[in-house]
């Protein structure tokens, strides 16, 4: 991790300016291949400042998060492409209008709950969690919920948990009725019926270009740290 921290300012820009999100704003109009060669460079730059963030929040992160800190992560490997996959999408428009990056212990092609950054021109946010999980890691989840409920249930009481996600932790789906083998009268599940566990905070534009914004990200990430290790708890079980 020392790599990270000697190269995280010297090479590359240490925050996300308003060239980056005009150039977001202005792929989404004008969304085609011949456009998007003709402002290359403007795309480089933008992409040096989210890998520039991206960098800055490995050093950070990996200061609370010791599996982190271990994993040696490649910082480039934690952002998603901006290639679109349109091969079963009406929508034939080539490049994303965002940059998404997670990190966690595996690398984002893995199954362990992480942080993650969405940055889009009037609708950034971030946070923390697992979306979306294969069914083998939902119902490992589940009973570490089940088992565990008193321990979930303080780590989402928390002020600062509440004061960063005022929405508490978000389903990426959720069944209508309890899953098999849970009863109604679960204390746990309204929980037990998610189909993936996450959280969501929100950022302005003014709030992305602020100098501070890498730090403000990462005590974003610090409040929902437990939340992950959780998480990640019933994963080694399987």
């Amino acid at each position: 991790m020392e790599w990270l921290f000697s190269i995280r300012t010297s090479i590359f820009p240490p925050m996300i300016t308003n060239a980056t999100l005009a150039f977001l704003r202005e792929l989404k109009e004008h969304n085609e291949r011949a456009w998007f060669t003709e402002h290359k460079g403007a795309y480089q730059q933008a992409y040096s400042e989210m890998l520039g963030t991206v960098i800055q929040l490995l050093v950070a992160i990996s200061g609370f998060d010791p599996a982190v800190a271990a994993a040696g992560l490649d910082p480039k490997s934690c952002i998603m492409r901006i290639n679109r996959d349109i091969r079963f999408s009406k929508d034939k428009s080539p490049y994303k209008s965002n940059f998404f990056a997670f990190i966690n212990r595996r690398g984002r092609k893995s199954q362990w709950g992480g942080y993650y950054l969405h940055l889009e021109p009037g609708a950034t946010f971030a946070g923390g969690g697992i979306y979306m999980p294969e069914p083998a890691v939902l119902e490992q989840t589940r009973r570490e919920i089940d088992a565990h409920f008193g321990e979930w249930q303080s780590i989402i009481a928390q002020k600062e948990f509440s004061f960063q996600f005022p929405e508490g932790v978000l389903p990426s789906g959720k069944l209508v009725r309890p899953p098999k083998g849970y009863d109604a009268t679960n204390p746990a599940v309204e929980y037990l019926k998610f189909k993936g566990y996450y959280t969501q905070r929100f950022f302005s534009d003014e709030e992305v270009t602020d100098p501070g914004f890498v730090a403000e990200l990462a005590n974003t990430f610090r409040v929902v740290h437990p939340l992950v290790e959780f998480l990640n708890e019933a994963l080694t079980e399987i």
